[in-house]
């Protein structure tokens, strides 16, 4: 069955059944769908990653764990994670999403990858979906300190001139704290798109980054 061959990927047996069941089946295929689980698998995601990185990274600023964190959790880092696995294999779709290629749809794959995090979270705890979690995420973990190339405000405008469409605006919407310990709220628009992203940081820079990145996850999950 794919759903054992799942298991085997995940490097972990589901005491219920049902709730792996739940976490591969699309809203398109029927009521009892996964959206409940992503939204848990979500949560868990960003806690186990974000843990990793804060006792693996001891001497990394909050800026540089912000933008490890989202490079890892972005929608192309579960759909390629997704693919790595088979996951497309097994969702329970229904018939329109099947004729249109729905099983090979990032955002669906992105969304199913957090609803199995989800259902694992549910059947055996924090300490199984970590584990599951650190499994899939294990190469891009160890290389999480090293993403090198360009930051993500270049990459998202080589993305958009790209496209021929107007640079992104940055905006700060919010600057909190003292001279000494400030705090940036960044909205990143990108209007031709109708496209936003928030980014937060110690410094205007880093939080323009942030932002950046969110607006890349949403262009890889559309």
């Amino acid at each position: 069955m794919a759903d054992d061959s799942l298991e085997r990927k995940l490097g972990y047996r589901f005491s219920d059944p049902n709730l792996l069941l739940q976490a591969l089946t699309h809203r398109s295929h029927s009521s009892r769908h996964n959206e409940r689980l992503e939204f848990l698998g979500d949560a868990a995601l960003g806690y186990v990653i974000a843990n990793w990185l804060y006792r693996a990274h001891q001497g990394a600023r909050e800026q540089d764990l912000t933008l490890m964190r989202a490079n890892l959790v972005k929608g192309e880092t579960l759909t390629a994670i997704a693919r790595e696995i088979d996951l497309g294999e097994c969702l329970r779709l229904g018939q329109g999403e099947k004729r249109s290629g729905g099983h090979q749809r990032a955002s669906i794959l992105a969304d199913t990858l957090e609803a199995v995090f989800g259902a694992v979270l549910e059947d055996g705890g924090i300490e199984a979906a970590r584990s599951v979690i650190e499994r899939l995420f294990a190469a891009r973990l160890e290389s999480a300190g090293n993403i090198g190339g360009k930051d993500p405000k270049t990459q998202l405008q080589e993305h958009l001139q790209g496209r021929r469409l107007p640079l992104p605006v940055y905006v700060v919407v919010a600057q909190e704290g003292d001279a000494h310990e400030p705090r940036f709220t960044v909205e990143c628009q990108v209007a031709a798109l109708s496209i936003t992203g928030r980014g937060e940081a110690s410094s205007r820079r880093d939080a323009e980054k942030v932002a950046a990145q969110a607006v890349l996850a949403q262009l890889v999950e559309a």
